[in-house]
C-alpha cells in the first residue's frame, strides 16, 4: 500500500527553492510504496540582513500553527541564517518551540530546521573540517562559520557571494558553483558545505562537485532531506544527490 506523507516548509516569503529542491529529491526516489505532498507556510523578508532575520523569525510560530491544522508528518524550517544569526544552538531552541506549538493540532508532527539539519549532516559524515560557500554578505557568512564552530566544527575557509536581495540569491546558476569552488581551500577539509543557504540552489551542482573534488558535498537542503526522512523512519537515500544521502554517509 502507497503512504502519503505530508510535508510542510516554514519559508520565507521570497524563498523559491526550498519549494523545488526539496521535492525534486523525495521524488527522485521513486518509490512506488511512497508520495509526498508539499505545504508551505511564509514569513515575511526580503533582504537578508540581521534584524530582518530577527522580526522574520518571530512569524515561525504562527507557520508552525498554520502547517500543523495541515496535520504534516513533518515540518522543516527552511531559513538556515535566521537561526544561526539568533546565537549559539538556536536550532535546538527554535524546534523544541515549534514542535510544542505544531504538537498541539498535531500530536504527531515532528519538526526539524536546516539550520540544525547542515550541523547534524556534518556529524553524521564524521566531519570535523569543512569549508563552506555561502551567498550572504561577509558579516553574515562569519556568523555562520561561528554557529558551525560552536558545534565542534572547524571551518576552514569560506567564499561569500555577497548577494543581499533574497530573489536574487534564488536566481543564482547552481552550475557556478563548478567553478567558484575552485576558489575554496578544501585542502585540509573533510567535507565542503556547497551551499550554507536553502535559498541557493546548489542541487543540479552537488554530485558533479563531490566527483570533481573526491570529498563528500552538502548542502543546507540535502543536509534538510536527510532529517525529513530520518524523522519520518524512511531509508535517507536519494540518487545523485552526495554522499550524505547516499546510503553510505559515514566518511571512511
Amino acid at each position: 500500500m502507497t503512504k502519503n506523507y505530508r510535508i510542510g516548509l516554514i519559508v520565507p516569503s521570497s524563498n523559491t527553492t526550498m519549494e523545488t529542491e526539496i521535492p525534486a529529491m523525495l521524488q527522485a526516489r521513486k518509490n512506488t510504496e511512497e508520495t509526498f505532498t508539499f505545504h508551505s507556510s511564509r514569513m515575511r523578508m526580503m533582504h537578508v540582513n540581521k534584524e530582518e532575520l530577527a522580526k522574520m523569525d518571530k512569524d515561525s510560530d504562527r507557520c508552525a500553527v498554520e502547517l500543523s491544522d495541515a496535520r504534516c508528518d513533518v515540518i522543516a524550517y527552511a531559513c538556515l541564517v535566521a537561526i544561526m544569526s539568533q546565537g549559539s544552538n538556536y536550532h535546538c531552541l527554535s524546534e523544541s518551540r515549534l514542535t510544542e506549538i505544531a504538537r498541539k493540532e498535531s500530536p504527531e508532527t515532528s519538526v526539524i530546521s536546516s539550520a540544525g539539519a547542515l550541523i547534524e549532516g556534518i556529524h553524521t559524515l564524521g566531519a570535523k573540517k569543512v569549508s563552506i560557500i555561502t551567498p550572504y554578505m561577509k558579516p553574515l557568512t562569519e556568523m555562520v562559520a561561528d554557529y558551525i564552530e560552536e558545534s565542534g566544527i572547524k571551518v576552514m575557509d569560506s567564499i561569500s557571494l555577497e548577494v543581499s536581495d533574497n530573489l536574487e540569491v534564488g536566481r543564482l546558476d547552481p552550475m557556478n558553483l563548478v567553478n567558484i569552488v575552485k576558489d575554496l581551500d578544501v585542502s585540509d577539509a573533510d567535507a565542503v558545505v556547497l551551499s550554507a543557504c536553502v535559498q541557493m540552489p546548489s542541487l543540479p551542482a552537488i554530485q558533479k562537485v563531490e566527483d570533481m573534488l573526491g570529498k563528500p558535498v552538502i548542502s543546507a537542503a540535502t543536509s534538510t532531506v536527510y532529517q525529513i526522512l530520518k524523522s519520518l523512519h524512511l531509508n535517507p537515500v536519494v540518487p545523485n544527490a552526495g554522499k550524505l544521502l547516499s546510503g553510505s554517509p559515514v566518511l571512511s
